[in-house]
């Protein structure tokens, strides 16, 4: 099944990660009409093995979630086209978008598109992400760090706080701050936590087998198990800053319980709400954003009943 240039969708999902791709098989299921909009590889994709997601105690890699997760979605009729969506627009009661060179007309959107990871500057840190040698995501894997040897990189207070989260699981923790020194506002918490403080750039690093070999600044070198990137995210909020959809002081959408934004009939979730970057999350804020759409759909059709 595909939608043609004179063929529309009830619903246009734009993002084809894990909050997506749950959104088209519950709109799927409710039988609606639907176009996910798979402008690339998802962050999910970087997952080596998750042992976060519930019904996988064994561990599940982030392309086996997202192949599980898209098949299920094409079995219940929803179609997945390659491509971005370069602009939306409000037309009367729904949406024009743009893509692939030509125009969608939806009655609802949903933005899934995620947030955008800062990795540090390091040489072979996509591949050493995928080897989980560097990490984004303490809430996800911090329990495979259980009493390893822990190096945090951040740019501010941030990585202040992600120090602090790993001290739950050892007591091997490194914080090397690469941003200004007034950055740090809470110093004061290092000492209390037996967290070390490094504040240099990092000069050059070694990554081994399975650790990360050696981290090099101030002519030394440092031996670490893991690396985690405190550097914060970049949300893909440009379609609906573009449509002046309210957002939060950190760029990310403003909802309401029902995952719809302050634009009628345009709906967001995932990584670009605010909220836990998590799996379980993004597929719960999918799941309301969808029944409420179909809700929303039914009431606009008359079927109050």
């Amino acid at each position: 099944m595909s939608f043609g240039p004179d063929d529309h969708p009830d619903v246009l999902i734009v993002g084809a990660g894990p909050a997506g791709l749950t959104a088209a098989t519950y709109l799927g299921r409710f039988r609606r009409r639907v176009l996910v909009a798979d402008g690339g590889p998802p962050r999910a994709c970087w997952i080596p093995v998750s042992h976060n997601m519930a019904g996988f105690p064994e561990g599940i890699t982030g392309e086996a979630i997202l192949k599980r997760m898209r098949d299920q979605a094409l079995e219940y009729g929803a179609v997945i086209e390659a491509g971005c969506v370069e602009a939306i627009r409000r037309d009367g009661d729904g949406f024009v978008a743009t893509m692939n060179g030509r125009q969608i007309r939806a009655r609802a959107v949903l933005l899934a598109t995620g947030v955008v990871d800062h990795h540090p500057d390091l040489p072979g840190v996509e591949d050493a992400i995928k080897r989980s040698l560097v990490r984004i995501c303490p809430i996800c894997d911090a329990y495979e760090a259980i009493d390893k040897s822990v190096a945090i990189i951040g740019r501010d207070d941030r990585g202040i706080r992600e120090a602090a989260f790993m001290r739950t699981y050892t007591d091997r923790v490194t914080l090397i701050h690469v941003g200004p020194p007034d950055a740090l506002t809470e110093r004061e918490a290092l000492d209390r936590l037996g967290v070390r403080l490094v504040e240099c750039a990092i000069e050059a690093v070694e990554i081994g087998e399975d650790r990360i070999t050696a981290l090099n600044w101030s002519g030394g070198r440092h031996a670490f198990d893991l690396l985690y990137s405190a550097l914060g995210t970049t949300p893909n909020a440009d379609l609906a800053r573009e449509l002046s959809v309210a957002l939060t002081e950190d760029d990310l959408l403003k909802v309401d319980a029902h995952s719809a934004t302050s634009i009628p009939g345009f709906y967001a979730a995932g990584d670009v709400v605010k909220g836990l970057n998590q799996i379980a999350v993004a597929t719960s804020d999918a799941a309301l954003a969808a029944t409420d759409i179909h809700n929303r759909l039914r009431k606009a059709d008359g079927q109050t009943v």
